[in-house]
């Protein structure tokens, strides 16, 4: 039975479970709100979407190492880093590839305008606040890269004092530090951090390039600002985020400074009439020092302009207008400067929400125009039903696109078998989608998804005769997550499960670096002194990869957390408890038996 089918007969089988329920709601799950699904604040429950949000305190009681791992836990997410802590980190949503998932921090798109992808090495967990991981095609709310779904990082906003210092194996030392001042008017933050590791090597004999024995270390220094003022109606506020990392890789180091900065008024504009200007830059600069030295530099200037109008009782319009320009520029020691462009677009877009009786309703239109790839026009639609007052049922359709990268585009052909191509055309999808939230009792929630997607005119550096960039491939995509969660007084238990079969369509062979089949579990108890211990554990098969197979693994780790005081924490994790040999990328190490010890302050007295 394939996996979509297995998924119709649970859907089934909970459905007809379902109809005789009748309990409330837990108010912190299915009431959480967001904004990435929609665009404006929104009760999870209402998104009409598969959507995880991750809050201050999730994050905390992780113990998470870094953000690619913590995301790595959530379902239809697959990771893949080269080597240690600072080692280039991406993410698979739902199967599609690293470019097809949307990121943003505080409302800003980073990806590379290169590359394409954002690399979540960087971004520190101590200088995220919020993550809402929403799954599924959002381009016609969003535009382009949005075609598996949006990965959305808030920034810290401390309004204490509040560091963290931490020492650990490999060489870890790291601390933090955050503080604030407002009220419910105005307010000012920052949060600073650094860390160091001496780190162990990035790759191993299987390595397809290279193999050097020696320990790969990682230095990161990072700042963010926010700021917060209220003008009549209208709120005014700022957030900043920088990061500025060396990594040492295998015959070289790389240089890597990432920021963006924004800046949003909003507020009401009338008794029905709600607004979000949003300003905003993102910059990469990348220097990489080794035999083949090269620099990049990625910029994004945009502005967006959102309006919520209150239609009637139940019904909520959404209108906005996006522009924004990109450049890219590239150079090698060989041959000097490569390229160095400019793209500019705009986009308009219309969403329509509805709820009528235990029905609702979404739908959305988004037109895209480019200077570079011309004009784009994306489409959703969405229907959900409650079942009684503890389930709903959802439904879903929509396109995606995304935009070539300028290395696709306009990296010129210096004797290496592939080259750009400025006459690609977008990436294009479709999907649909099925869905199941269930409260059962108070604590518990369960979710089940189950979707189909297909993906033209993908590029591939496979032209005939000359391997440079092409619209050629297409690829299938079909999967199912369960998601579950419990929290009780002193218990806690999640775990999700994923099933993914993906098939390029040239070749009839699964996708790179993506699991067929996928798990997470932690377990968790609190005790009467405060004290807290945790255990979790991660699973995922085999993965086809360039120059092999890594195999499938299941590794577990233990967390610790003691209140010393009502200001001072104590906490304690071992990763990798069993010490497996395992590998996310091919050719390239993971960290085995290790450990880190941290001290927290969280400026109570």
């Amino acid at each position: 039975m394939t996996p979509v089918l297995r998924t119709t007969a649970l859907c089934a089988a909970i459905h007809l479970s379902l109809s005789a329920a009748a309990l409330a709601r837990d108010p912190t799950t299915l009431d959480t709100l967001q904004v990435t699904a929609s665009r404006v604040e929104k009760p999870v429950a209402e998104a009409l979407a598969s959507v995880t949000v991750l809050t201050r305190a999730d994050i905390e009681a992780s113990q998470a190492p870094d953000l690619i791992d913590l995301l790595g836990r959530q379902a239809g997410v697959d990771i893949a880093r080269t080597g240690g802590p600072g080692g280039a980190s991406t993410v698979f949503l739902r199967g599609g590839n690293a470019p097809h998932t949307l990121v943003l921090v505080d409302g800003i798109r980073v990806s590379s305008t290169g590359q394409g992808v954002f690399d979540f090495a960087h971004l520190p967990l101590e200088q995220i606040e919020r993550i809402e991981i929403v799954r599924g095609p959002r381009a016609a709310l969003w535009g382009s890269d949005a075609i598996a779904g949006v990965i959305h990082v808030f920034t810290r906003d401390p309004g204490a004092p509040s560091a963290r210092l931490h020492a650990g194996s490999y060489g870890r030392v790291g601390a933090s530090a955050g503080t604030g001042v407002g009220d419910a008017s105005h307010g000012f933050g920052v949060t600073a951090g650094y860390q160091r590791l001496h780190g162990f090597s990035a790759t191993n004999p299987l390595a397809t390039f290279s193999f050097d024995p020696d320990d790969d270390g990682y230095r990161n220094r990072n700042l963010s600002l926010r700021g917060r003022t209220t003008l009549g109606s209208q709120r005014l506020a700022f957030s900043a985020v920088a990061t500025d990392a060396d990594v040492e890789f295998d015959r070289g180091t790389t240089h890597a400074r990432n920021s963006s900065a924004g800046a949003t008024l909003g507020g009401e504009l009338g008794g029905r009439w709600t607004h979000q200007l949003t300003l905003g830059h993102a910059r990469e600069d990348l220097d990489t020092t080794s035999s083949y030295s090269n620099a990049f530099r990625s910029r994004r200037t945009s502005l967006d302009w959102v309006n919520s109008l209150r239609v009637g009782a139940h019904g909520t319009l959404n209108l906005g207008v996006n522009w924004q320009e990109e450049q890219g520029i590239s150079s090698n020691v060989f041959d000097g400067q490569t390229f160095d462009r400019t793209r500019r677009s705009h986009a308009a877009f219309a969403g329509y929400g509805l709820r009528h009786g235990a029905n609702l309703f979404d739908v959305s239109l988004r037109h895209d125009d480019s200077n570079q790839f011309g004009a784009a026009r994306t489409a959703s639609a969405a229907w959900g039903r409650d079942l009684g007052e503890r389930a709903r049922v959802r439904l879903s359709w929509g396109e995606g696109f995304r935009a070539p990268n300028f290395n696709e585009l306009y990296y010129p052909d210096t004797g290496y078998g592939f080259a750009g191509n400025p006459d690609l055309r977008p990436e294009r999808s479709e999907t649909w989608e099925a869905g199941l939230e269930f409260t059962p009792a108070a604590g518990h929630q369960l979710g089940l998804s189950a979707y189909r997607s297909r993906v033209q005119d993908l590029v591939a550096f496979a032209a005939p005769g000359t391997n440079n960039a092409i619209n050629i491939n297409r690829a299938r995509l079909e999967g199912v997550e369960l998601d579950y969660r419990y929290r009780g007084a002193a218990w806690t238990f999640g775990g999700n499960v994923a099933w993914l079969d993906t098939e390029d369509a040239a070749t009839g062979l699964p996708l790179l670096r993506r699991a067929r089949d996928k798990a997470h579990a932690d377990l968790g108890y609190r005790f009467a002194n405060g004290l807290e211990l945790g255990l979790d554990g991660d699973y995922a098969s085999a993965r086809r990869d360039v120059g092999g197979n890594p195999g499938a693994y299941a590794i577990a780790h233990l967390r610790l957390a003691w209140p010393l005081s009502p200001a001072w924490r104590l906490e304690a994790r071992v990763e990798n408890l069993g010490d497996r040999d395992y590998a996310l990328v091919q050719g390239f190490n993971t960290p085995g038996r290790s450990g880190v010890v941290s001290v927290v302050w969280n400026g109570k007295h």
